[in-house]
């Protein structure tokens, strides 16, 4: 990832698959990233667990190794437990008080919580270490746009996500990153600099080429494409999913590598 040209690594998120992640696998995942960027490239680390004490647990580990930034998603467990604005404001601040470093909030579906724009300004302006937010709801522009006019300055880090599938909109209402999957960062990252040298049209152009195959990631594959990605260029032995999830039908595998063949992202390469 870092030859792909990343300006960071987040690890432990959705993608990394972390809801099947035992704790012990956690803690020495955790150690092996950490020791292995050494440094490189800032290291995010992914604390989110309906349990504050063990949020705070995880954030204390993360620092300890030298994470430079921790991502959180609200407190949920299920379909059925949520905390509200009161247990949420409580839950991100006892997080903060942990450690010292930067917070990023995860605004995620898969949380099934509502964040509101009003909840996240005043999270910022109230928890001082929470400045950066991961967008990736529905409407991830509309949001991002609201959130930067209410908050100003209190927000820092108005990030993307979602495997960038709503990168160029989001990137026009002003978002200054995306957090992608690790299949295609060296592809995704011209549009970004593009975009920010005002070369519009180059942006444009350089996500257009790219989409159908994030389209295809997103909507098809979720996590496994990535996998199935990195095991055909050699740079994992195996792209097995741990069940209950299931392996890629062959179909929608084939229709996976034809796209990214015909964009040629590193990965591909990288190991050969």
């Amino acid at each position: 990832m870092i030859d792909q040209g990343v300006d960071g690594i987040c690890i432990l998120a959705n993608y990394s698959e972390q809801f099947l992640l035992s704790d012990d696998e956690r803690n020495a995942l955790l150690d092996v990233c950490l020791t292995h960027v050494a440094g490189r490239v800032p290291v995010i680390v992914t604390c989110s667990h309906f349990s504050t004490r063990i949020a705070e647990e995880r954030a204390r580990l993360a620092g300890a190794a030298g994470a430079a930034m921790l991502m959180l998603m609200p407190p949920y467990h299920g379909t059925g437990l949520r905390a509200d604005e009161t247990g949420m404001m409580q839950h991100f601040a006892r997080v903060a008080e942990a450690v010292s470093i930067p917070i990023m909030v995860q605004d995620a579906p898969l949380s099934g919580v509502a964040l509101s724009v009003p909840f996240l300004v005043r999270l910022a302006r109230e928890v001082p270490t929470v400045r950066h937010f991961k967008i990736e709801v529905p409407g991830a522009a509309a949001k991002l746009r609201s959130l930067l006019e209410a908050g100003g300055d209190a927000i820092e880090g108005p990030f993307d996500g979602e495997e960038s599938i709503t990168l160029m909109a989001d990137l026009d209402a002003g978002a200054t990153g995306t957090m992608p999957s690790a299949l295609l960062p060296d592809l995704i990252k011209p549009v970004l600099e593009h975009h920010r040298a005002g070369r519009r049209k180059e942006a444009v152009a350089a996500y257009a080429r790219i989409l159908p195959l994030i389209n295809y990631e997103n909507r098809q594959c979720g996590l496994r494409a990535t996998k199935t990605i990195m095991a055909v260029g050699g740079v994992i032995k195996s792209d097995a999913v741990r069940h209950p999830l299931e392996a890629l039908h062959p179909m929608t595998r084939a229709g996976l590598l034809e796209l990214a063949a015909g964009v040629d992202p590193l990965v591909l390469r990288w190991a050969k």
